[in-house]
């Protein structure tokens, strides 16, 4: 079925037309630098800068940078004084992201923070940044709890928090899973199920990138109504 997912990929990219030259050339680019091949699809991409166009994002925070793919289509979706912050372990990985960044012309509301990005989140909280209104966590999961809270920490209510693979090809669902990514997950939708401030669901996908799914958070008002 994989090559399947993978063709229907294929074709709505094409027909959607999801993708052009610096979209193209920073996936090339990171495969060149020898990042892995792990980002985000077109269609994902389009989705998150939808996401952000929908609720008028005007700060998103990106937890897990990479080659910079999926920063350059939420970075497209902001106004022209809008800001992106990111979040980098690795300085190779931040090199190649920022040349990416540079060639797609959002250079100047991309901000790449190299460090441990639990640092960085502690920091940014530590200093009383302005809220975000779209958080994209696309880190080790071993910490998506962590990284969960703190950019609850940095929201506000009606903000969205997205956390990707979460599915894990179906593992997820084994408790006794040796995988510590499985468990990272599952240590969040185990908050998640007494976590009062946020309105949440997961969806499963399948695609170019194989079985997996995401999970899609509101920050809620006080005295919201919770749907389901």
């Amino acid at each position: 079925m994989e090559s399947t997912w993978r063709a229907v990929d294929e074709y709505f990219e094409r027909q959607l037309a999801l993708g052009d030259p610096a979209l193209n050339a920073a996936l090339a680019d990171s495969s060149a630098a020898g990042l892995p091949a792990i980002n985000v699809t077109a269609a994902q991409g389009k989705l998150l800068a939808l996401l952000a166009e929908s609720i008028n994002a005007r700060r998103i925070l990106e937890v897990g940078t990479l080659g910079g793919y999926s920063t350059i289509w939420m970075a497209r979706s902001l106004p022209a004084d809008g800001r992106l912050v990111t979040l980098e372990i690795d300085r190779h990985h931040a090199a190649v992201a920022q040349r990416n960044i540079d060639r797609a012309g959002v250079a100047d509301r991309v901000s790449i923070l190299v460090a441990p990005a639990i640092d960085s989140l502690k920091s940014m909280i530590a200093n009383g940044v302005v809220p975000f209104d779209l958080v994209f966590i696309d880190a080790d999961k071993e910490r998506s709890l962590e990284y969960f809270e703190a950019s609850l920490t940095l929201s506000h209510p009606g903000s969205l928090i997205i956390v990707d693979n979460v599915v894990r090809k179906g593992a997820v669902v084994e408790a006794a899973s040796e995988d510590a990514m499985v468990q990272g997950i599952r240590r969040l939708i185990d908050r998640l199920v007494d976590e009062k401030r946020v309105s949440a669901t997961a969806i499963q996908t399948v695609g170019g990138k194989g079985y997996d799914g995401f999970l899609l958070a509101r920050v809620m008002n006080e005295g919201d109504r919770v749907i389901g």
